[in-house]
Formats: structure tokens, sequence, C-alpha cells
């Protein structure tokens, strides 16, 4: 059994407002993808990391991560197409194990359930049911209804998928000329279930500046490095 993990750190970031890469941004003395691609690296599910940025981060990315085993590949113009770049360096695995670079505070039980949920299904993504009351609106902002929220899950990454069906997946979207934002999605689009993996509300992703504080005050609680 070989699973690969693809680490996601192409986006743009402009909701952080930083010249800079936003996972270039520190974290209790960490960036936030030394942080994150420590997690993957470290462990025992995860045999190979992958970890996808834009060109213009890699010498950055690659002096920070330079004491970690893994490889690097250029980001696409979308998520999708992020992924499917780093897919096609891949010659063989088992697991395909995609996750934010934004989600360092990732624990390495929620890795363990969403590899050993993916296993067993086929697809699994970390989630947590949604706290807030969620309302549908319309394109004048009027709520239109309110669907039940004990049915609703958040979901987060890292999301966990047979490597060989993903493949498949992508192809199908590419025939399709569709682009989905999720992976999940790209199951969900070939009629194959995905099973929710209940996660942790502390795996948050590190989007605006007022994360990084909140991201910081998670680190120091779970007293880690």
């Amino acid at each position: 059994m070989s699973n690969t993990a693809i680490i996601l750190g192409a986006g743009s970031g402009t909701r952080m407002k930083s010249e800079k890469s936003k996972l270039l941004l520190e974290l209790c003395g960490k960036t936030v993808i030394e942080r994150t691609v420590e997690k993957f690296a470290s462990s025992p599910y995860v045999d190979e990391v992958i970890v996808v940025c834009r060109e213009a981060d890699l010498e950055a990315f690659e002096k920070h991560l330079s004491k970690y085993e893994l490889s690097y590949c250029f980001g696409g113009s979308t998520r999708q197409e992020s992924v499917a770049n780093a897919v096609e360096t891949i010659d063989e695995a088992d697991l395909l194990i995609i996750h934010d670079g934004a989600r360092p505070l990732i624990t390495e039980k929620e890795i363990a359930d969403a590899v050993m949920a993916s296993k067993k299904n086929g697809a699994a993504a970390v989630g947590v049911p949604v706290k807030d009351t969620i309302k549908i609106v319309d394109g004048n902002m009027q709520i239109v209804s309110t669907p039940d929220r004990s049915s609703l899950v958040a979901i987060q990454t890292p999301q966990v998928f047979s490597f060989k069906i993903y493949k498949q997946a992508l192809e199908l979207a590419k025939q399709q000329n569709a682009d989905f934002t999720d992976d999940c999605a790209l199951f969900e689009n070939m009629g194959i279930p995905v099973f929710a993996v209940k996660g942790e509300y502390s795996n948050i992703k590190i989007t605006t500046p007022e994360d990084i504080p909140m991201a910081e005050s998670i680190i120091k609680m779970r007293g880690e490095k």
C-alpha cells in the first residue's frame, strides 16, 4: 500500500492582503507551509509528499522545507488543474491524499481517520458538523430557504481517494469541460459516494489576517513547537 499526499500551495491568497504567499507567513516561528508539510511527512500513513506551488515561490518553499524528502510541481489556473499537474507526476499509488497547504493545524488522527475511511469506502473527506444556521439566498440577498442544519457538514481537507478512480474522475471532468472547486465533487460527478469523517473545528484554513492569531493560539494551547 502506497499513499501519496498532495499539498496544495499555489493559490494567490489575495484575502490575506500580504505581498508574499500566505503560506510563507509565520505561525509561532514556523511558516504555514512548513507546519502543514511536517504533519504529512511524519505520518506513517503517507509514503510520498508532493508540494504544489507557484513558480515564484519555489525557491522560498525549498528553503523552508529543505529538511523534508518531497517533490514539487507548479500549480495550474484552478484547484483542479493544480491537482491534475501533481497527479501527472505520480507513477503509481493506492491512495491520493489531497490537503490544503493553508491548513497547518491538521492532526495525525485526522489524517489517519481519513485514510482508514478511504481504504474502507473508496473516498473520504474530513469535515465538521455546521454550527450556524445556514440560509440560502437569491441574487438580491433575500433568504429563499433554510436547510436542515443536522444534515450539513463543512468539508475540510484532507480528502482521500483511490488513485486509480481519481484519475478516471479527472478524465471525465476534462471530457465534460467541467472544473470543480472541491475534489469530492469529482467523485460525486461520477456517481461515486464520498464519506465524511468527523474532524476538528481547529483545522482552520489560513485565509484572512485574523486567522493568524487564532492559529497561533491553537498551537500554543496544544503545546506544539
